[in-house]
């Protein structure tokens, strides 16, 4: 286990929702799973679905922004280390109802 998890780089998330879902108002969470390698990039080949939104546009579309994230790498005693972590991206439209998992 790392003394420091990675942190997130990015000023602006990397996904995109789709056109088509985002008109019909369909939301979703997906869970991605990822390998941060010790200089903080996501290695294309890593990225899975963990847990999928139900809907295939949705999982696409966090599966396509997943590899431009970029993390500060996790360290242990101040040397940058690898890490596989979960990390989810939220799909939610504006006017969408809240999901039964959103915190209000």
């Amino acid at each position: 286990m790392p003394d420091e998890r990675p942190q997130m780089l990015n000023d602006d998330l990397p996904f995109r929702y789709p056109v088509a879902m985002y008109q019909r108002k369909v939301q979703g969470n997906v869970i991605l799973r990822l390998f941060v390698d010790a200089d903080g990039r996501v290695v294309p080949d890593s990225i899975r679905i963990a847990e999928p939104s139900g809907h295939a546009a949705l999982d696409s579309a966090a599966l396509a922004g997943a590899s431009q994230l970029r993390f500060r790498p996790a360290r242990l005693r101040g040397t940058p280390m690898a890490v596989v972590l979960r990390y989810p991206v939220h799909f939610r439209h504006p006017q969408g109802a809240p999901l039964p998992a959103d915190s209000l």
